[in-house]
């Protein structure tokens, strides 16, 4: 009896390691890739352009003379550039420094007196330095700015004509900016320009005066040196 459960023993294993020979051999899985996820930094210098529209804000003027009469244009194309950059100090939050000018189609003040008297005060460009300070979520940004404002002087008249004008004023605004990829953002803005009372005396004696200021509402691209640039974070 021990002889045969000997023997069958010793076959039962042989039948098993023939049987583990013809088995394939086992293939190893690669661990899968890690899942990179991009981390937008803002730091650094850009340059871009813009287009909008400038719309005036003062709507009357004040004068002395009772037959004077006062147009405006309301509203003018305004388009430029800008030039900046900006610093990311924490994981959410953005200053930065900005400089931009855009010419006008017409943006202009024109009165006639009653003796007559015309002239027309007229801007065929603004330009502003302002600082910036925004909050950042990922590729986007909203950010409020604010510095010092010029523009030009343009007064045209039939008669000379005594002018009391400011070519430096200040400046508010804000907007929201969109990094759509990793060197390139897009923005929308308002901004509003505000040089203080603008006052003409004519020979005879009449005169008129007006608050200057101006809102405007614009388009506009960035590219990105990437000084800053998107960096990226992997996790499991």
């Amino acid at each position: 009896m021990k002889k045969i459960l000997f023997a069958a023993a010793v076959a039962a294993l042989s039948s098993t390691a023939a049987f583990a020979a013809d088995l394939p051999a086992r293939t190893y899985t690669k661990a899968p890739p890690p899942i990179v996820a991009p981390i937008y930094n803002w730091t650094g210098f850009y340059v871009g352009g813009f287009v909008g529209g400038a719309f005036d804000g003062s709507s009357g003027f004040s004068t002395n003379d009772p037959a004077a009469l006062g147009s405006r244009t309301d509203s003018a194309f305004f388009g430029g550039g800008q030039v900046g950059y900006n610093y990311q100090f924490s994981p959410n939050w953005v200053v930065g420094i900005e400089g931009d000018i855009g010419a006008l189609s017409s943006n202009s003040h024109s009165f006639v007196t009653s003796f007559p008297e015309a002239a027309s005060v007229k801007n065929d460009w603004l330009a502003s330095v302002t600082g910036r300070l925004g909050y950042t979520w990922g590729q986007t940004l909203i950010y409020a700015k604010g510095g010092v404002a010029f523009r030009d002087a343009k007064v045209d008249s039939n008669v000379p004509v005594l002018v009391s004008r400011d070519n430096t004023g200040y400046t508010v605004g804000g907007g929201l900016e969109y990094m759509f990829a990793p060197a390139w953002s897009a923005k929308i803005e308002y901004q509003y320009y505000n040089f203080d009372n603008t006052a003409l005396t004519f020979p005879s004696a009449s005169s008129v005066s007006f608050r200057d200021d101006v809102h405007t509402v614009k388009a506009g691209i960035n590219y990105h040196f990437n000084w800053g640039g998107p960096v990226a974070a992997s996790r499991y």
